[in-house]
C-alpha cells in the first residue's frame, strides 16, 4: 500500500461470484501484498468492480465516492485509491489482525 496525495493506494485481489461479500485476507499479487475482497457479483460489465468498490468503502469506513479504481478494470488484481488515512485498517484486514 502506498500513499498518494491525501489518501492511499490499496492493492486488491477480487473473488467474484462468491456466496457472500467478505473483505479480508492476503494475496501476494502483481501490485504487492493485496487485500482479498470476495463479492457475489459476477465479473461481467464492471459489476464485480463496483461491488468491490462498495465493499471496500464499507470495510474501511469511508464513503463509496472516496474509493476510485486506478488500475485493473478487467483484471482480478486491482489498485484502488482511497481518500483518508486508512493504512492501519487495510493492514489489519489484509494481515488478519482485524
Amino acid at each position: 500500500m502506498r500513499r498518494s496525495g491525501d489518501g492511499r493506494s490499496v492493492a486488491v485481489r477480487v473473488r467474484p461470484g462468491a456466496g457472500r461479500t467478505r473483505v479480508g485476507g492476503r494475496y501476494e499479487g502483481p501490485h504487492g501484498p493485496a487485500l482479498i475482497v470476495a463479492v457475489g457479483a459476477p465479473a461481467v460489465d464492471g459489476k464485480a468492480t463496483e461491488a468491490v468498490r462498495q465493499a471496500l468503502a464499507g470495510a474501511l469506513g469511508v464513503r463509496a465516492r472516496d474509493v476510485t479504481l486506478k488500475v485493473g478494470a478487467t483484471s482480478r488484481d486491482k489498485v484502488f485509491a482511497v481518500a483518508g488515512d486508512v493504512g492501519e485498517r487495510v493492514a489489519a484486514l489484509r494481515d488478519g489482525s482485524a
